[in-house]
């Protein structure tokens, strides 16, 4: 790193757990975020501040006025444009050093697999099961960590997928098919802190698992009551009849 990039990272460097091995590891990461909502803004802007090399940025959706209420990383003036060009923008203002790769449209089939085979990390902030299956699978088959999470009302949760790790559950070991509609935050609302916290507490559990530090909610599900101001962790097992991660998974 030159001394600009030295003096940028410092209080990371600081960090014996970081030092300059670890702010060049994640100058050279490539992460992948599904969805610029109300997570994929907190984990998008953490990310990029915190040196994170390339991220790829997947959401088809544009931007509305009443996203500005929770997705921080989109301003007034992108109301109407594209969230994946919205964040590429301010993100890109943020950290010139940070590179981003757009997908203008919801990732899927032979997409998605190839942009998840191409990352280091994958961090998921859609809004409704479909995705979060869709992603974690993809996640499993190629063998990429998967930061998952979720928010509405007061509440959140964060889990983590390490599809190395020996008895680690996927996200499909704790919740069987759903037909739960999309966008719940449309339908129940959601305070914008909340979000903000589970986005950050996803950047930090990506962080964690790019530079192989820490203990990741790997085999555990954070579940954040902000009402409450009540944190909770709650132990997860595999499912031997997963039908993503068990010994007969299905396509």
């Amino acid at each position: 790193m030159d001394d600009t990039a030295l003096l940028r990272y410092s209080r990371h460097i600081l960090l014996p757990q970081i030092d300059i091995v670890g702010q060049e590891r994640l100058g050279a990461a490539r992460v992948l975020i599904v969805g610029l909502g109300g997570l994929g803004s907190p984990v998008s802007l953490y990310l990029t501040a915190s040196g994170v090399g390339t991220l790829v940025l997947a959401d088809g959706d544009r931007v509305d006025a009443t996203n500005l209420q929770r997705q921080i990383v989109h301003r007034e003036s992108n109301v109407g444009a594209l969230k994946v060009e919205s964040a590429a923008e301010n993100l890109a203002a943020l950290n010139t050093r940070t590179r981003f790769v757009l997908h203008r449209e919801r990732l899927t089939g032979s997409a998605l697999e190839a942009a998840v085979a191409d990352c280091d990390c994958v961090v998921d902030g859609s809004d409704n099961f479909g995705t979060r299956f869709e992603v974690n699978a993809a996640c499993v088959k190629h063998g990429k960590p998967l930061v998952s999470g979720a928010v509405v009302r007061f509440e959140g949760q964060v889990l983590t997928v390490r599809p190395e790790a020996r008895d680690a559950p996927c996200y499909r070991c704790l919740y069987p098919e759903t037909n739960e509609p999309g966008e719940p935050c449309s339908q129940f609302g959601v305070l914008a802190p909340a979000a903000g916290l589970i986005g950050s507490i996803q950047a930090a559990e990506a962080i964690k698992v790019l530079l192989h530090i820490g203990e990741t909610l790997t085999g555990r599900l954070l579940l954040v009551d902000v009402l409450r101001m009540e944190l909770r962790t709650i132990k997860t097992r595999r499912d031997p009849a997963c039908p993503v991660c068990g010994p007969a998974p299905r396509p």
